[in-house]
């Protein structure tokens, strides 16, 4: 599927379709979201679909959650026209942290870290990342902007899934996401019927 031939549609969350399938087997994610922003249009559209939601809330600062986050938070911070900062990885950053422990969604423990600086009490916080899948990274970030006394604003990702750690966040904060319902389906068992292009042309190389 070459990018430079993909027609972008007015159907909501069309550039899903571009995302690519897992092709190493374990240990990787099970599909690479990020082909979609070698696409103009799709990014774009995808930026869009994230902000809707939020277009009546009050926000003053997005953060992106490492690594992915950064791009489609500080294109989100762009769009809004608001300052972005990065949720990191613990032991990448040079100036005084607050830190949290969180368990990602290869069951891995793991701390994240973000500087002290950025959030005071009752800053508006738009939390991004690129996927939601049990939910764990995002509630440590959720976490460190409140423990700082900020106000979590809403989460985004292209895709919060329908894991327990998901409907948790649904429940409890203003969210945003691209998948359109009568997609879920497909994200939750985690293939997509677009990755049929995909297979079809690995199975003709």
């Amino acid at each position: 599927m070459d990018l430079r031939h993909v027609v972008a549609s007015p159907e909501r969350g069309w550039y899903l379709k571009l995302m690519a399938p897992n092709v190493k087997g374990p240990g990787h994610a099970w599909l690479d979201p990020s082909r979609l922003y070698c696409h103009p249009q799709a990014l774009q559209d995808c930026i869009e679909d994230l902000v809707q939601p939020f277009q009546d809330v009050a926000i003053d600062l997005v953060a992106g959650i490492d690594a992915m986050g950064f791009i489609l938070g500080a294109a989100i911070a762009s769009f809004l026209q608001k300052g972005f900062v990065a949720i990191r990885k613990a032991g990448h950053l040079c100036v005084e942290t607050i830190a949290q422990p969180y368990r990602d969604y290869s069951a891995r423990d793991k701390l994240m870290e973000m500087r002290t600086d950025a959030v005071v009490p009752g800053l508006r916080v738009l939390l991004v990342d690129q996927w939601v899948e049990t939910g764990g990274t995002m509630r440590a970030a959720i976490r460190l902007v409140e423990e700082q006394g900020g106000v979590v604003a809403g989460v985004a990702a292209v895709c919060i899934e329908d894991s327990e750690g998901g409907a948790w966040l649904k429940q409890h904060y203003k969210w945003a996401h691209c998948v359109p319902p009568h997609l879920m389906p497909q994200f939750n068992a985690h293939y997509l019927d677009s990755f049929q292009a995909f297979d079809a042309k690995r199975g003709l190389q």
